[in-house]
C-alpha cells in the first residue's frame, strides 16, 4: 500500500508535463482530444440543440401548404435564446483556445458559426464557415462547414453564393452523412426557390440515408405534397404511406390520411365512392373532431375536382361552419370566390368570399398579392355596378311625388322586417337543435353513465363552447373583445352578409346629418335618408348621369382587361355610347370595340374605324388607326420634349428668356404629343417675360383654345385671370430702369434694319472661326417694324462679353463690306434685355450702355 502511494505522485509528475498543449505526444493528444471533446464542445452542441428545439417548438405548420424542410428564423424570436447563443459560444471557445491541437477545434469552430447563423448574425457566421473551409485539414469538417455555409446563403438570400457552394460540394466526394446533409440543404434551398422539380429530386434522393432522428415522416409527407402538388398522385400516395409507417405525430399522421384519401383511390381504380368513403370515416372518427373544417375543405376541393359544383360549394361551407382555424377559414373563402370567379361568373358574389379570404388568409400566404389584387378589382367592379343601379334607381325615384315613393318604402321597409322575423327565428331554432345534438354526443372519454360528464353545464362541454363560439363569429363577425362590442360591429365582418345598397352608396357626412333628427319609425327614416339624396335640379341630375357614364366606362374596361370578356365588354361600351352618344369616353369605347370587331368581324372593324376617323378625327385613338406607331413615336418624341423641357425651363428661371424661346419652340416644332401642352404654357409664361403683360394674355388665351382638355387648363385660366386683374390696376407705365450687375449673364446685340441679310449669317462664321468652344447661339429677334437685332447667347458674365465685344471690334474689317462697323452694337445683361425688347426703348439703354460699359473698354 505504501508503494502504491509513492508511485502516484511519481506517476501525476510524469504525466502531467505530457498534457501541455505545446507537446505531440500520445498523452498530450488524447488528453486533449477527451476533455475538448467532453467539455467545452459537449456543453456547446447541449446549448445549439437547445436553440434548435426552441426554433423548431416556435414554428408553426401550415399544412395548406408545402410544409417547410427547416423552420424559418426570426429576429424577434432569437432574442429568447440569446443566452443560449453566448453560452455556445463561450463553450466552443474554451475547446478552440484550451485545447488547439485537439481534433475537435473544427467541430467547436463549426459550432460557433451556427450560434451566429440562430442569431441571424450572417456575416460573422458566414466569416466562421469560410475560416474552417480553408483552414481545417479535416475534410469532412472542411464538408459540413461548406454545407452550413448554404444553410446561412440560403437563409440571407444570397442564392448565387448558394448555388455555388452547391455545385462545389457535388463534385468532391462526401462521407454518408454530408451527403445526407447535403441534399436536405439542397432541397431546402430549391424549396425556398420554389424549384419543386429539383426540389423532390434532392429529397427522394436523400430518403435511403435518413434515419428516424431526422424526422424522416415528416420528409416522406413533405415529399407526398410535393408530388401532390406537381400532379403525381401515386407517388404522392406511396410519399403518404411511408410517412404513416414511421408512426409520426398525431397532425402529421392526421393530414397523411387525408391527402391520401385524394389519391389513393382514384390513382388506383378511379372508384370516387370509396374517396368519399374515405372522407366519411375521417369525418365520423371522434379523434379527428377539431380537424372538420379541414376535412370538409379537402372533401370540397374533391368534389371540385370531380367537377360537383354544387358538392364543392356545399362542403367549402361546411368548412367554414364547423371550424376555429381563421386560416383554413380563408381558403374555403378562396376556394367560394374561385369557383363563383371562374366556373359560375358570379361576381358579386365572388366579390364578398373574396373580400372575406382576405380577412382571414395571413400576408404571408402563398399568392397573397395576386388574391389581393384580384379581391380590388372585384371590389371596383361590384361598385361600378352598384353604382349604376343606385344612380338610375334615384333617377327613377325623382319621378315619383311623395305619396308614391313613401308608399313604396313603407312596403320595403315591411317586407325586410318580416324576412328578418323569419330568419332570427330559424337561426334560434338551429341553434338549439345543434346544442341539444352536440349535448346528447357526449365526451369521449366519459364512462357513459347519466351525470357522470359535464356537458349539461356550457362551460364544461367543449363541443357546446366551439359551436357557440363558431356562432357568435358567424353572426357578429370577428370583432375585437371589448366593452359595449354590439357598438363596434361593423357590417363587412360578417360573412355572407350583404349591406343594403342604399345604406353602402350614402354619403357618410349626409348619414350623421340624417341620424342626428332620425325619427322612430323606420320607414319614415328610410324616406327621410332616401329623399336627401334623389337628384331634383338640373345640376344634381347631370352629377347622377356623370357617375353613371363613369361606371359605365369602367365596367367595360374591365370587363375586356382584368376578367377578359370581350362579349360583355362589347355590350356595355355600346351600352355607354348608347345612352351619352357624347361621352368624353367615345372616342377610346369606340377604338376597344374595333379592337375586339379586329379578331372576329373584319367588316364591322372598318366600321367602327370609320366612324372613329368621322367622328373624332383628332383623338389619338384616330391617329392610331392612321399610324400604329403613333404611341411609339409619340413616346420618343415625348421624352425628347421633356428633355427640351428642362432646359428651357432653366433658362425660364435664370431670366434667359431669349434662349429659354428658342429651346421651347424646339421642342414644339418635334410634333404634337401629350407633352406638348408643357411646352406650349412654358412657351405663353416665356413671351410675357419677353414682351409683356398683352403678348402675355394673348399667349394664355390661344393656350386655353387649343387646348380645352388639357389637365394645365385650370392653371392657365387662373394665371390669365390674375394677370387680367393686376393688369386693370397698374399705374401708368413708368421710364425703364437698367441696373448693371457685371456678374449676371449677359448677351451681345447688333441693331441692323429690318429686311438686310446675311448678318446672322456673318455672326455665326465670326463665333465658328473665334469663339467655337463657347457654344454660342445667335437669335434673330424683331426690336420694331424697322429694327431688327441678332442676339449673340449667352455669356456667363460682363468679362466674357467684353472679350466678345472688344474680338468682334478688331476684326469688324474682316466680316464684310464695312457695314458692320455702322451698326450699333451693344452687351446687354439678360434681365437688362428684358426690358429692352419689353419697352423697346434702344436709346435709352444705348445711354446706359455708354454710361456703364464705355469707360472700361480699351
Amino acid at each position: 500500500m505504501k508503494k502504491v502511494i509513492f508511485f502516484i505522485p511519481v506517476l501525476i509528475f510524469v504525466l502531467l508535463p505530457g498534457c501541455s498543449s505545446e507537446r505531440n505526444t500520445w498523452t498530450s493528444k488524447t488528453y486533449h482530444n477527451l476533455t475538448a471533446h467532453y467539455n467545452g464542445y459537449f456543453y456547446a452542441d447541449v446549448e445549439i440543440k437547445k436553440i434548435e428545439d426552441a426554433i423548431r417548438a416556435a414554428h408553426v405548420d401550415d399544412y395548406s401548404r408545402i410544409l417547410r424542410l427547416f423552420p424559418t428564423f426570426d429576429s424577434a424570436l432569437a432574442k429568447t435564446y440569446e443566452a443560449n447563443v453566448e453560452e455556445a459560444i463561450k463553450m466552443a471557445s474554451i475547446s478552440i483556445q484550451r485545447h488547439p491541437n485537439s481534433k475537435w477545434v473544427d467541430d467547436a469552430y463549426i459550432l460557433v458559426g451556427k450560434a451566429r447563423m440562430y442569431s441571424l448574425d450572417w456575416g460573422n457566421a458566414i466569416e466562421t464557415f469560410k475560416y474552417v473551409n480553408t483552414k481545417s485539414e479535416d475534410r469532412d469538417a472542411r464538408h459540413r462547414a461548406i454545407i452550413n455555409l448554404i444553410r446561412t446563403f440560403t437563409e440571407h438570400r444570397e442564392y448565387n453564393n448558394a448555388q455555388a457552394a452547391i455545385d462545389y460540394l457535388l463534385k468532391q466526394d462526401l462521407s454518408k452523412r454530408n451527403r445526407k446533409d447535403l441534399l436536405l440543404e439542397m432541397a431546402y434551398y430549391y424549396q425556398v426557390r420554389e424549384d419543386y422539380d429539383n426540389m423532390v429530386r434532392s429529397l427522394t434522393q436523400a430518403t435511403p440515408l435518413l434515419k428516424k432522428s431526422d424526422r424522416s415522416g415528416r420528409i416522406f409527407f413533405i415529399l407526398g405534397q410535393v408530388y401532390q402538388e406537381l400532379g403525381f398522385e401515386s407517388e404522392a400516395f406511396n410519399f403518404y404511406r411511408r410517412c404513416l409507417a414511421t408512426n409520426p405525430e398525431y397532425e402529421t399522421d392526421f393530414y397523411a390520411r387525408l391527402y391520401m384519401a385524394q389519391v389513393a383511390e382514384i390513382s388506383r381504380s378511379r372508384d370516387i365512392t370509396a374517396a368519399r368513403k374515405s372522407f366519411r370515416r375521417l369525418l365520423k372518427d371522434n379523434k379527428n373532431r377539431d380537424f372538420r373544417d379541414r376535412i370538409y375543405y379537402e372533401l370540397g376541393t374533391f368534389e371540385l375536382k370531380q367537377k360537383n359544383i354544387p358538392q364543392a360549394i356545399a362542403n367549402y361551407n361546411l368548412a367554414i361552419r364547423e371550424g376555429t382555424d381563421k386560416r383554413v377559414d380563408g381558403v374555403a373563402y378562396l376556394g367560394l370566390g374561385q369557383i363563383y370567379y371562374d366556373t359560375l361568373r358570379d361576381y358579386a358574389m365572388s366579390q364578398a368570399y373574396y373580400d372575406s379570404a382576405i380577412g382571414a388568409l395571413p400576408p404571408d400566404f402563398e399568392n397573397y398579392a395576386a388574391i389581393k389584387q384580384r379581391q380590388e378589382v372585384l371590389n371596383e367592379f361590384v361598385t361600378n355596378l352598384k353604382t349604376i343601379e343606385w344612380q338610375d334607381s334615384l333617377l327613377a325615384m325623382a319621378n315619383l311625388d311623395s305619396a308614391a315613393l313613401r308608399a313604396r318604402v313603407d312596403s320595403v321597409v315591411a317586407a325586410r322586417k318580416l324576412a328578418e322575423q323569419a330568419a332570427t327565428g330559424k337561426k334560434k331554432k338551429r341553434r338549439a337543435n345543434r346544442i341539444e345534438l352536440e349535448a346528447n354526443t357526449g365526451n369521449i372519454f366519459g364512462s357513459g353513465e347519466v351525470g357522470s360528464g359535464t356537458a349539461d353545464w356550457y362551460f364544461g362541454n367543449p363541443s357546446a363552447m366551439a359551436l357557440g363560439e363558431s356562432e357568435f363569429r358567424r353572426i357578429w363577425g370577428n370583432i375585437r373583445l371589448e366593452d359595449n362590442w354590439r357598438r363596434s360591429m361593423r357590417l363587412m365582418d360578417a360573412p355572407g352578409i350583404v349591406a343594403d345598397v342604399a345604406a353602402v352608396i350614402t354619403d357618410s357626412t349626409s348619414t350623421q346629418q340624417a341620424q342626428a333628427a332620425e325619427p322612430a319609425d323606420p320607414a319614415e327614416a328610410e324616406f327621410m335618408r332616401l329623399d336627401q339624396q334623389i337628384p331634383r335640379t338640373e345640376e344634381q341630375r347631370a352629377a347622377a348621369l356623370k357617375k353613371i357614364e363613369d361606371a359605365y366606362f369602367r365596367v367595360g374596361d374591365i370587363y375586356y382587361f382584368d376578367l377578359l370578356e370581350k362579349d360583355n365588354a362589347e355590350k356595355t361600351y355600346l351600352k355607354l355610347l348608347d345612352r351619352f352618344p357624347d361621352s368624353e369616353y367615345a372616342a377610346e369605347a369606340l377604338y376597344k370595340l374595333y379592337l375586339i370587331a379586329k379578331e372576329t368581324d373584319p367588316d364591322r372593324a372598318r366600321q367602327l374605324s370609320e366612324r372613329l376617323i368621322a367622328e373624332h378625327p383628332y383623338s389619338t385613338f384616330a391617329r392610331i388607326l392612321a399610324n400604329p406607331d403613333y404611341l411609339l413615336e409619340s413616346s420618343q418624341t415625348a421624352e425628347q420634349q421633356k428633355a427640351l423641357y428642362s432646359e428651357a425651363y432653366a433658362h425660364y428661371q435664370a431670366s434667359n428668356y431669349i434662349d429659354a424661346r428658342r429651346v421651347a419652340e424646339n421642342g414644339i416644332a418635334l410634333g404634337e404629343t401629350a407633352f406638348t401642352p408643357q411646352l406650349q404654357l412654358l412657351h405663353a409664361l416665356i413671351t410675357g417675360g419677353l414682351d409683356g403683360v398683352e403678348a402675355y394674355q394673348e399667349a394664355l388665351s390661344e393656350f386655353i383654345r387649343i387646348n380645352p382638355d388639357s389637365e394645365l387648363l385650370p392653371y392657365a385660366q387662373k394665371l390669365l385671370e390674375t394677370s387680367r386683374k393686376h393688369s386693370s390696376s397698374d399705374a401708368e407705365p413708368r421710364e425703364p430702369r437698367y441696373t448693371y450687375t457685371a456678374s449676371a449673364p449677359h448677351y451681345f446685340v447688333l441693331l441692323y434694319p429690318t429686311g438686310e441679310s446675311g448678318v446672322v449669317e456673318v455672326l455665326e462664321a465670326f463665333n465658328r472661326n473665334h469663339f467655337q468652344e463657347s457654344q454660342l447661339t445667335t437669335t434673330e429677334m424683331a426690336l420694331d417694324e424697322s429694327r431688327a437685332m441678332a442676339v449673340v447667347s449667352h455669356f456667363p458674365d460682363e468679362a466674357a462679353a467684353r472679350q466678345y465685344f472688344k474680338t468682334f471690334v478688331d476684326q469688324a474689317a474682316a466680316l464684310g463690306d464695312g457695314q458692320n462697323r455702322r451698326h450699333e452694337k451693344v452687351l446687354i445683361s439678360t434681365m437688362n434685355f428684358n426690358i429692352l425688347y419689353r419697352t423697346k426703348g434702344w436709346d435709352e439703354y444705348v445711354k446706359f450702355f455708354e454710361r456703364n460699359y464705355r469707360p472700361q473698354n480699351p
